[in-house]
């Protein structure tokens, strides 16, 4: 399986559970990483795989008219967005929130799931 991966994408999205956080939108930066068809490589065709430029416009969208109270629901409803509407057998994301409480950087969350039996890369960070 091959993988295309996609780093420090800046997202704006609703989503906590404190007042503050239901005010505004937050920066959120999300690191995705996803299986695609071998065939993407042999036939040198974009119909072949997941054009990632499709992928973050669509994250982009639907995360800034929905609102999540956990980021661990976010991260899950983004793993499903890979699966359901690109097709991704695999897929590995972080999510952070940048700089939401004092002292601390990020605050985040890492999922990673297989699809219809399909194993799991090791993970790694």
């Amino acid at each position: 399986m091959d993988f295309i991966f996609i780093e420090e994408l800046r997202v704006q999205a609703w989503v906590g559970i404190y007042s503050r956080e239901k005010a505004a939108p937050q920066t959120l930066e999300l690191n995705l990483t996803f299986g695609v068809p071998d065939s993407a490589a042999e036939q040198d065709d974009i119909a072949d795989t997941i054009d990632y430029a499709e992928v973050i416009e669509r994250i982009r969208k639907e995360l800034a008219e929905r609102h999540f109270n956990l980021i661990e629901t976010l991260g899950e409803f983004v793993v499903k967005l890979l699966f359901d509407e690109f097709g991704a057998p695999w897929v590995k994301i972080r999510i952070a929130k940048l700089g939401v409480m004092k002292g601390v950087r990020r605050v985040g969350v890492y999922i990673q799931r297989g699809r219809d039996g399909v194993s799991l890369p090791p993970v790694t960070s």
